[in-house]
């Protein structure tokens, strides 16, 4: 599966993005979707993912009530809607896929990975 991840950008404190994720599958509806990031000099985390069988959706602590994720398997694409972004939101954002009837958290469940795209919130 190729990953295309967009929506990038540098923002202000309080603003919003919208992050897009398309892929190449044709099987697309039968994929966990879920987005990751990275700051500099730590390791990648989780942000949240959504399943494929019920859309049901899981997010990082760090993130829920901040952030939404969605997607549309006519359009192949996952969304992730951040807002109230703050500087520590600052990081590389990737989407990545998994498989399974349970949406998994652990990086190591995810087997594609999109290329990434920056995300920089100025205070």
């Amino acid at each position: 599966v190729q990953l295309q991840a967009s929506g990038g950008g540098l923002v202000q404190a309080g603003d919003s993005l919208r992050l897009s994720c398309s892929a190449s599958a044709r099987t697309f509806g039968t994929y966990n979707m879920g987005w990751f990031r990275q700051a500099p000099g730590k390791e990648r985390e989780f942000v949240a993912a959504v399943g494929w069988r019920d859309y049901t959706a899981t997010y990082a602590d760090s993130v829920k009530g901040q952030f939404t994720i969605f997607r549309d398997d006519a359009k192949k694409t996952v969304y992730l809607q951040m807002n109230s972004l703050e500087p520590e939101d600052t990081a590389v954002y990737y989407c990545a896929t998994s498989r399974g009837g349970l949406v998994s958290t652990a990086r190591a469940d995810f087997t594609s990975w999109g290329q990434g795209t920056q995300v920089t919130v100025s205070s």
